[in-house]
């Protein structure tokens, strides 16, 4: 599921944003470090990690991350089997590295996920692990959890497997030349296939309602004294190796269905007033929305190469805020077994350098292929995983939140003042004075304060304030 991603280039260290950013850092508690003993542990760990006796060095993998990512927790081989195909998908094994109760595990459940912010990011794991050890660089062999699952020709799953092996990524390729090597018909096999299945799994999608949301990142660039908001849409080979990666959840949320014991991610379906707030955004970004269309509809006809469509695709996101992470246990189901999202069951397991469930999916997983009881020591976290999960989303949320008014506050520090179009997309129930609007360009979402606030219409408003050091953009009627 995506987040919002920001990110500042060409900024200096002591320009206002990135001072503003390390104060938030600060502000919220943000840990600068690893504590002595966790790192000593991480070193240790490096150097002699338990390695699984099965060896599938053998297969050519390949991983796809942005230029320059170190902490690459999957890697994918793709074939033909028969007139399916067949995904080979190993996911970094990060219990080869952090033994259970020790400081390096302690500090994880602290941590709980990797936090971004657009200057920087803050790890789980120590860098001796996350992005080097323990990351599927191509560099030498690696221990990891190697997913198998046939496809039959229309991509539905046919066969799933999991197991530890020893695997050796052979190259570390980014969107961008994936995109060029299969547009211009350079690809190897392996590579060129993860169109065609890519393509096979978003046909499947759309038939059982699920949503990708193709989220641009926003890039934040000074310019004439101030700031410029930008978006990088997604390429499709984004969404092609998206779909792996979710296919590989589903295929992990059916297998602990299977065993009657894991964790999922669930999603209720949304609210209606947290779909009417979006359709007021889309009227304020001019956007057509026919109130025949569903919202999934919407989604697969909007082009995130167009900034208005961008920034919606970005406020779609508010969407998953729901999501939580459900256990359940010796056969007891729980009532909720879904992500609406996604429109069947699924549960993280994909990114264990970046996050703490996916440690104990993955072992779950690995028990339940096996046909054998998980470790003791999973079990023991179950019962307390999904309120440090949640704890972890919702520091993350706060993260990302007070990022994207810092950045907006950035973006219109200079203009003070000034009147802009927008449209009222929220008010404060306990204060029908002050609201929520979004601007139609700049693209940003800021407070209003005023007497008559017409809930999702249009309105000329007067910027007052745009402090990127309080993370505050405030708007009065014009």
């Amino acid at each position: 599921m995506p987040r919002r991603p920001l990110r500042v280039t060409g900024a200096a260290p002591d320009d206002p944003l990135r001072a503003a950013l390390t104060a938030l850092r600060a502000r919220l508690g943000v840990p600068a470090g690893f504590p002595p003993e966790a790192l000593a542990e991480a070193e240790r760990a490096a150097r002699e990690p338990r390695l699984p006796s099965y060896d599938a060095t053998g297969i050519p993998l390949f991983t796809i991350d942005p230029p320059g990512s170190t902490d690459l927790d999957q890697a994918m081989h793709l074939s033909r089997r028969g007139t399916g195909y067949r995904v080979r998908y190993a996911i970094a094994d990060v219990a080869a590295f952090v033994t259970p109760g020790g400081p390096l595990d302690a500090e994880t459940h602290r941590r709980v996920m990797t936090l971004y912010f657009p200057d920087e990011r803050v790890p789980l794991h120590p860098p001796a692990l996350g992005e080097a050890a323990a990351s599927l660089l191509p560099d030498g062999p690696r221990p990891a959890a190697l997913w198998t699952i046939d496809l039959d020709a229309d991509g539905r799953t046919r066969a799933v497997d999991v197991r530890r092996a020893l695997v050796r990524s052979r190259a570390r390729l980014d969107y961008a030349s994936v995109q060029r090597q299969i547009e211009d018909g350079r690809a190897e096999k392996p590579l060129a296939l993860l169109k065609t299945v890519g393509v096979l799994r978003a046909r499947l999608e759309a038939e059982r309602g699920g949503i990708s949301l193709g989220v641009p990142e926003q890039e934040i660039v000074p310019r004439d004294g101030g700031y410029a908001l930008a978006y990088r849409a997604p390429l499709p080979a984004d969404a092609w190796n998206a779909q792996i990666s979710l296919l590989t959840g589903m295929a992990a949320a059916d297998l602990l269905l299977a065993s009657g014991t894991g964790v999922l991610r669930t999603l209720p379906a949304a609210p209606d007033g947290a779909v009417g707030r979006l359709r007021r955004t889309a009227r304020a970004l001019r956007i057509d929305w026919p109130h025949h269309v569903s919202y999934a509809g919407l989604i697969r006809t909007l082009d995130p190469h167009r900034p208005q469509h961008a920034a919606f695709l970005l406020e779609c996101t508010t969407l998953l805020r729901g999501a939580g992470y459900t256990v359940f246990r010796d056969g007891a189901l729980p009532p909720l077994t879904t992500h609406s999202a996604v429109a069947a069951p699924y549960t993280h397991c994909t990114a264990p350098l970046r996050r703490l469930a996916d440690r104990y999916t993955t072992e779950l997983c690995l028990a339940a292929a096996a046909g054998q009881d998980p470790p003791d020591w999973v079990l023991a976290a179950l019962e307390r995983l999904p309120a440090e999960m949640t704890a972890g989303a919702r520091r993350a949320g706060t993260v990302e939140r007070e990022c994207v008014n810092a950045v907006e506050a950035a973006v219109l520090a200079d203009r003070v003042g000034d009147t802009f179009d927008a449209c009222v997309v929220d008010l404060d129930e306990r204060r029908p004075t002050t609201g929520t609007v979004q601007l139609t360009d700049p693209a940003v979402i800021g407070r209003v304060d005023g007497a008559r606030l017409p809930l999702g219409e249009r309105l000329r408003v007067r910027l007052t304030e745009a402090d990127p050091a309080r993370a505050t953009v405030r708007f009065v009627p014009a």
